[in-house]
C-alpha cells in the first residue's frame, strides 16, 4: 500500500500548511511547473519525489526531471506529464501517449484546475491536482491525496488550503 500526496504548479512556492498533509504519505508526486530547483530539495527532504517539468521550468529542473514520468506504483500503471488536457481534449502529445497503452492513472497539471475524473475511453482514471502556488488565476490552493493499493485507486481527497 502507498499513500501518495499529489501536487502540481507550485511556481516556486510551498505553503507552509502544505507539509502536514505529507506525514502520512509515503510519496510526493509533482505534476510540473515547479517553479525552482529548491522546491524539489524541499520536497525530497520530506518524502520521496516523484516529478515531471513543466511549461516554466528552467533547465536546471529539466535536467533532472522528464517530461513524462511512466512507472508502475504497487500495481497501478501511471502516467504523469504537465500539459496533459482532459478526457475528450488531451493534449496531442498526452493523447499519442495514452493511445499506445492506455495507463490506469494520468495525471497532469498546467490548468490549475482541480478535477477528478473517470475517462470510459480509455478506462482511466484522470486526476489534476490543480495549483499548489500562488501563481495564476486560480483563487484556492489545492493538492491531492490518495492511496494505491495493489490494483485499486482509493480514498482520494481533495485538500484545499487557503486563498492564494
Amino acid at each position: 500500500m502507498s499513500r501518495i500526496a499529489l501536487l502540481s504548479d507550485t511556481h516556486g512556492h510551498l505553503d507552509p500548511d502544505i507539509f502536514k498533509y505529507f506525514d502520512s504519505c509515503d510519496q510526493i508526486w509533482h505534476a510540473g511547473d515547479i517553479g525552482t530547483i529548491a522546491v524539489c530539495d524541499e520536497l525530497k527532504k520530506i518524502k520521496p519525489l516523484i516529478a515531471v517539468y513543466g511549461n516554466i521550468d528552467g533547465q536546471d529542473i529539466r535536467k533532472i526531471y522528464p517530461q513524462n514520468q511512466r512507472f508502475f506504483c504497487e500495481g497501478v500503471d501511471v502516467l504523469i506529464t504537465h500539459i496533459g488536457g482532459y478526457p475528450d481534449r488531451y493534449s496531442y502529445e498526452a493523447k499519442q501517449l495514452i493511445q499506445a497503452k492506455p495507463p490506469k492513472l494520468f495525471i497532469c497539471g498546467h490548468s490549475h484546475i482541480l478535477k477528478v475524473m473517470f475517462d470510459k475511453k480509455f478506462n482511466l482514471l484522470h486526476i489534476n491536482p490543480g495549483a499548489a502556488g500562488v501563481y495564476g488565476f486560480h483563487k484556492v490552493k489545492t493538492l491531492v491525496r490518495f492511496t494505491i493499493e495493489a490494483e485499486n485507486i482509493k480514498d482520494l481527497e481533495v485538500i484545499e488550503l487557503k486563498l492564494r
